[in-house]
């Protein structure tokens, strides 16, 4: 077994590890532009004034230059002072897509004015072939570095260098 493939075999199992309970990675895709409007599209819309939010039902889907989420239902919170979208809360068969990597849970909230991404319950990353499971995923979109919580189960694939 060569030095590299050694490295990488010891790797693949530490990474895959059932005491690992928290792992870092960064996301190159995962940043993203602030500035882009939000923009969502769904089957129904229920406003409700009094408290500030509008609940998406039926086909969910929400845009923010190269970010894409997707769910069965998205609340959209407003700041008061403003009117502009605090939060997003989705619920169940939640996808969020960049041009680099994939995620899945069944639920996220996504804080637009902190930037970050949470998901949770049956979170699974993909990037490229390989792919990270866990029970709670944080990604700081400013930065792209995400944080994987829980049970973090790994699948690392090699690829063919022939």
């Amino acid at each position: 077994m060569s030095l590299k493939r050694g490295y990488l075999f010891a790797l693949s199992l530490l990474l895959a590890s059932p005491a690992i309970a928290q792992t870092n990675i960064a996301l190159d895709g995962f940043s993203a532009d602030a500035t882009a409007p939000v923009e969502i599209a769904s089957e129904s819309l229920t406003v409700n004034r009094e408290s500030g939010s509008a609940v998406f039902t039926g086909d969910v889907v929400i845009a923010q230059g190269k970010l894409r989420l997707s769910a069965d239902s998205v609340e959209v919170i407003y700041l008061e002072a403003s009117g502009d979208i605090s939060r997003l809360l989705a619920e169940g068969h939640v996808i969020f897509v960049t041009e680099n990597d994939a995620a899945q849970s069944d639920q996220a909230e996504y804080n637009l004015t902190d930037r970050r991404l949470v998901m949770t319950g049956n979170v699974i990353l993909t990037q490229g072939a390989s792919t990270i499971a866990s029970d709670r995923m944080t990604v700081n979109l400013d930065t792209g570095e995400a944080q994987l919580d829980g049970r973090v189960r790994t699948t690392l694939t090699q690829q063919d260098n022939n």
